[in-house]
C-alpha cells in the first residue's frame, strides 16, 4: 500500500502546477483549512471534492466492551465528511 501524501509533499506537487513557490502553497493549504474550520457550522463545501457538515447526535445507550455494563453516552455535536459524487465516481472509476 503506498504511503499518503504528506503536507510537504502536496505542497510541492501544488506549487509545481500553479507555478508559486512552495511556501505560498503552504500559506494557501493553511488558510483552506482555516476557513473551513470557522466555516463548517454553516457547511463548508469544497467542490468536487465533499463538504463538512455539523451535526447534532442524540444521547444514546451503550455497552463498556470490556465489562459489557450498559452506559448512557451523552448527546453531542459532531464534523462530519460527506464526500461529492464526483469525488467517488473518479476515484472509484464507476
Amino acid at each position: 500500500m503506498a504511503k499518503a501524501m504528506t503536507k510537504s509533499k502536496i505542497m510541492d506537487h501544488l506549487a509545481g502546477k500553479v507555478g508559486v513557490t512552495k511556501k505560498i502553497a503552504g500559506q494557501f493549504l493553511d488558510e483552506m483549512a482555516s476557513l473551513a474550520y470557522k466555516e463548517a457550522k454553516n457547511t463548508f463545501t469544497l467542490p468536487g471534492i465533499g463538504k463538512l457538515v455539523l451535526k447534532n447526535r442524540t444521547a444514546r445507550m451503550g455497552r463498556n466492551p470490556q465489562t459489557g455494563e450498559a452506559i448512557k453516552i451523552p448527546a453531542k455535536r459532531v464534523v462530519k465528511f460527506r464526500v461529492a459524487k464526483a469525488c467517488k465516481d473518479a476515484v472509484l472509476k464507476k
